[in-house]
């Protein structure tokens, strides 16, 4: 699994841990990915429609994990494009 790129801009609300996730930005104190909360966001869902889709979060750690998204765009496209590379089907040689 290939390395993300350092973090950027910190946010109190975001952590970025080896141990946790794979090094994946999750929303502290949840397994909820940045990079999901910041997908959903590009295809133009709300913040309060994430709010109703993750009911334990807080409007604060949403808007903070966009921030983290926005400050930190290089990392999020990285972990996005290792996700796609994890559930893309293997393609062999032919």
């Amino acid at each position: 699994m290939s390395a993300l790129p350092p973090v950027r801009i910190p946010h109190p609300h975001v952590e970025v841990r080896d141990d946790l996730q794979n090094g994946s930005p999750v929303i502290a104190g949840t397994r909820i990915h940045v990079r999901r909360i910041w997908a959903w966001h590009r295809r133009g869902v709300s913040v309060e429609t994430l709010l109703r889709r993750y009911p334990s979060l807080r409007p604060e750690f949403v808007l903070d994990a966009l921030a983290f998204a926005y400050g930190n765009q290089e990392l999020i496209g990285a972990d996005l494009a290792r996700e796609e590379e994890l559930i893309s089907p293997r393609r062999t040689g032919a």
